[in-house]
């Protein structure tokens, strides 16, 4: 007989992955990950059939919720500059607030192992990201470049930011709207 899952447990093993991955990168064991949020590793494989797929359903959680929190707030009566510098504070914000989870997507985004279900579950989960940065690249110069080229860009200019930030915080807020600035420059001219 099957054990029964807890959601408490799969709760907790979410969050220990980040941690550990974070800590040790994508190479952390599932023992390790098990032991850091207080269960069995049986328990581990109760809920996830394999770490591949813990890794895939963290991926996906902790990018949709990176994706939501960045266009939180967003509504059509604001300009695209204003639409864009909600998105981008909220990005910031989101990353710098829990280092750990941040460098646990790090990690993630460059797993060999992330299926294609689960990037397509992020990109649906990211398409009001998508569709703002195609209305701001629209007259700039950056207008017709393939998209996920200019997302590629703007991520390099929110990671180099977010780990600036995380080592020396920036309370005024003044380095994250310099690189406002210069993503804005390169996005819209």
């Amino acid at each position: 007989m099957a054990r029964p899952k807890n959601p408490t447990h799969r709760d907790a093993l979410l969050a220990a992955a980040a941690r550990t991955f974070a800590h040790e990168g994508l190479g952390a064991s599932t023992a390790n990950i098990a032991k850091a949020a207080g269960v069995s590793a049986g328990t581990l494989f109760v809920h996830f059939e394999s770490k591949s797929v813990l890794v895939n359903e963290l991926y996906v959680s902790l990018k949709t919720e990176m994706g939501r929190a960045a266009i939180a707030g967003l509504t059509d009566d604001l300009g695209r500059r204003d639409r864009l510098q909600l998105m981008w504070n909220n990005w910031i914000t989101w990353a710098t607030m829990d280092p750990e989870r941040q460098r646990a997507v790090a990690h993630l985004s460059v797993a060999e192992n992330i299926t294609a279900h689960s990037r397509d579950a992020v990109s649906a989960a990211y398409a009001g990201i998508a569709q703002l940065v195609k209305a701001v690249t629209a007259d700039g110069p950056m207008n017709g470049a393939p998209l996920p080229f200019v997302v590629a860009l703007a991520s390099a200019l929110a990671d180099a930011t977010v780990d600036d930030l995380i080592r020396a915080p920036d309370p005024t807020g003044h380095r994250r709207d310099l690189a406002f600035e210069a993503l804005w420059r390169a996005l819209a001219g």
